[in-house]
């Protein structure tokens, strides 16, 4: 399975449109061989490099294995979105109070769909929780992000 991005490549700096200093939109994703079996796909967006520790950017989940592309202005039908470490729900674009940062794209092929065990708004933990035990396969790109103050 492999995860990229029309506008950044693997370890490549993100545009600043898709950032907190910009239209602080998610950047378009294209999803290619997913493995056979999947039932759905989580993708997870976070920074290791903040101050306090792992940093959540988005949580998103239920998307159709036959997803191909995540668009920069809408999440595909039927995923769910859950609260980033912002407090809101969606995505929270790359925002580092100093020095470059490294931001996580991993991408998990699932053997279930989850049905009542996550509900919209979920944080992490319950993302962390209730994926393990089901991953088929999984794939990471890491967008770097610095501000320019």
């Amino acid at each position: 399975m492999q995860l990229t991005s029309p506008v950044f490549s693997h370890t490549d700096f993100i545009p600043q449109a898709y950032t907190c200093d910009g239209a602080n939109l998610h950047p378009p994703l294209t999803i290619v061989g997913v493995i056979p079996g999947a039932k759905s796909l989580v993708l997870i967006v976070d920074d290791p490099d903040a101050p306090g520790g792992l940093w959540t950017h988005w949580l998103l989940w239920n998307l159709d294995p036959q997803t191909t592309e995540i668009s920069a202005t809408a999440t595909p039908v039927g995923s769910i979105q859950g609260l980033n470490d912002f407090g809101d729900e969606g995505y929270g674009g790359p925002c580092p109070p100093s020095g470059i940062h490294h931001y996580r794209f991993t991408l998990y092929a699932l053997s279930k769909i989850f049905e009542r065990e996550l509900t919209p708004l979920a944080k992490r933990a319950d993302v962390d929780r209730e994926i393990t035990g089901h991953i088929l396969d999984q794939a990471q790109l890491i967008g770097l992000y610095q501000r320019i103050l």
